[in-house]
């Protein structure tokens, strides 16, 4: 059985892709679990709903096409929700007896199989949570066989404490094969650039398809101006984070016939936005029906286009075939992909913040970065960080709450291992993805141990890798760091808890900072976008408003109680009398 780890380095990259769609596949049924036994656990038999198989032929070997059977453990819990037993699945084959021949890849499953007549038996070990193979099916038609034949396998499965949800799948004899053809885009992109997409697939089945479903899939810096009416449009919700893809399901009428190729009577428009950087378009046919357009949406919401028909047309001259509908005989030749990339740049700006507090108190405050864009930065297909978020503690603080996304580090900016304890310096990964107009918000608290005047920590926003720290994107490195001040010029507090901290004046930033020599292996964060990871909102001083706030460079220790009061109202005057003196020297 191949299992799917939920630790592996690229699970989000794996699992967007798959959410969005870029991985093509065949219509899956059984996706979904029933609910769980009170004592217990339900795993969840699925796989494709149909597979068209080519006809037996004259002369030759059939060609044979492959059944994936999936279980799916719907626990959450990825570290002790596992299933450590034996399970046997069982296969029920006499319902396509006459009409298509089994066998199992042994190389692609752990699974033990074994055909005997009309039933075949898996055996098998260990059930990650989350969805995984199970076992792979190789099928082909029977001799004797005729186009239009069709019949089900049933699985079933059997474990100790464990309850499987049994799976059906239809096998048909002959059926379209939509094939979509790839098209020569220029890759390569400004700002504002378009080019036409004139869409074209071909049947290459032994039977007609009832209408075709094309699926337009981009991601957030591209766009199809036009909107068609027989075309539906994913609804995009900003409070959702992730890539932002936009999704057209059009429902073209009319008989596509087998040998035959069409494409769309009117090109469609690919526009690079403003905002565009690296972006991906995915265009991919299917038969039509409410089984394939209720898989394609995914759950998703869909607003219908109020333009045009969209229409295809053949391109070549068509070979009759016959209309009964079918699976499709090769689902994996059905899609196509192209990335972009448009010569673009992303401001990211980091923010500080200022709090106030005597000694033995706890501050609260936020710290991050927001992408003044113009682009988006996604790195949909390696599924790297775009960024990471550097944060020195002040000198005096002692971090005591943290967002989940961050991780201790030690002060030069190596390998921690204890996570527990407060650490001089905290490194918060984003996602794969960040937004325009978005970006990363940290809430952090800290205890003051020893209350000094303008104490400061840096906050920057860098790349992932500390031996190159600069955004390759970013054209204003300059506003990558902010500073996070502890008592400073105008904050000062007898008493425990955060203070609203005055705007500051920003001068010289501390020269103590570290100078890192190696990159700390980072934990990939969430897949959001934009995290605020929980936690109160911390002082006005910062509050993502992009302006960073400078250490004034002087650290003195202050008193406690009436002492500490005494002391920070002397500095303030002081500080007053010094600005009146500049300004009547100027």
């Amino acid at each position: 059985m191949t299992r799917i780890s939920p630790r592996t380095l690229l699970h989000r990259a794996a699992g967007s892709l798959a959410a969005a769609g870029l991985l093509a596949s065949a219509t899956l049924a059984g996706a979904a679990a029933p609910a769980q036994a009170a004592d217990a656990p339900v795993f969840t038999l699925g796989g494709p709903a149909e597979t068209g198989l080519h006809p037996y032929p004259e002369s030759g070997a059939p060609k044979g096409a492959t059944v994936g059977i999936t279980v799916n453990n719907p626990s959450q819990d990825e570290e002790n929700g596992g299933y450590g037993g034996h399970f046997t699945l069982t296969f029920d084959l006499s319902g396509i007896d006459g009409v298509a021949d089994v066998a199992f890849d042994g190389e692609s499953s752990s699974a033990d199989c074994e055909v005997t007549g009309t039933k075949a038996v898996c055996e098998d070990w260990g059930i990650w949570p989350g969805l995984q193979g199970a076992a792979d099916l190789l099928v082909t038609a029977a001799e004797g066989s005729k186009d239009g034949d069709t019949g089900t396998i049933t699985v079933t499965g059997e474990a100790e404490d464990v309850t499987f949800a049994p799976f059906t799948t239809r096998l048909t004899v002959g059926g379209p094969d939509l094939v979509m053809e790839r098209l020569p885009f220029d890759q390569e992109l400004n700002p504002g650039d378009k080019q036409q997409a004139p869409i074209t697939f071909t049947n290459r089945g032994s039977r007609d398809a009832d209408g075709v479903l094309l699926t337009l899939m981009y991601s957030r810096g591209l766009d199809i101006p036009q909107r068609y009416t027989n075309c539906e449009y994913t609804v995009d919700d900003p409070d959702v984070p992730g890539i932002g893809w936009t999704t057209a399901l059009c429902s073209v009428e009319g008989s596509f016939e087998a040998g035959a190729t069409y494409t769309l009577a009117t090109p469609l428009t690919i526009e690079a936005t403003t905002r565009a950087f690296y972006d991906t378009f995915v265009y991919r046919i299917h038969e039509d029906g409410a089984a394939q357009r209720t898989a394609q949406r995914a759950g998703a919401s869909f607003a219908r286009g109020a333009g045009p028909v969209l229409k295809a047309v053949p391109a070549k001259a068509p070979r009759k075939g016959a209309t009964a509908r079918g699976g499709d005989l090769n689902p994996y030749d059905n899609q196509q992909e192209a990335d972009f990339r448009t010569k673009n740049t992303a401001d990211f700006v980091a923010y500080g913040d200022e709090a106030s507090g005597a000694a033995g108190t706890t501050v609260k405050a936020d710290i991050g970065f927001r992408n003044e864009g113009p682009a988006w930065i996604g790195y949909i297909r390696s599924g790297e960080d775009v960024a990471t978020v550097d944060f020195t503690v002040p000198q005096g603080a002692s971090v005591t709450a943290k967002p989940d996304r961050c991780r201790a580090v030690t002060a030069d900016g190596k390998y921690r291992e204890d996570q527990k304890s407060p650490a001089p310096r905290y490194v918060c990964d984003t996602s794969m993805t960040v937004r325009d107009g978005e970006g990363l918000d940290l809430p952090f608290e800290l205890r003051i141990d020893k209350a000094l005047i303008g104490a400061s920590g840096e906050v920057t926003v860098r790349n992932t890798w500390l031996q190159n720290p600069m955004l390759p994107f970013d054209p204003k490195p300059a506003n990558n760091t902010a500073f996070l001040v502890l008592n400073g010029e105008g904050g000062g507090s007898d008493s425990g808890g955060t203070t609203d901290g005055g705007s500051g004046e920003p001068s010289t930033p501390p020269t103590s900072a570290p100078d890192p020599e190696e990159s700390p292996s980072g934990t990939p964060g969430p897949s959001a976008s934009t995290t605020s990871d929980g936690g109160s909102a911390g002082t006005t001083g910062g509050s993502g408003g992009g302006g960073g706030l400078a250490s004034t460079g002087s650290i003195a220790l202050i008193a406690s109680g009436t002492a500490a009061g005494a002391l920070a109202v002397g500095l303030l005057l002081f500080m007053a009398a010094r600005r009146r003196a500049a300004a009547q020297h100027a």
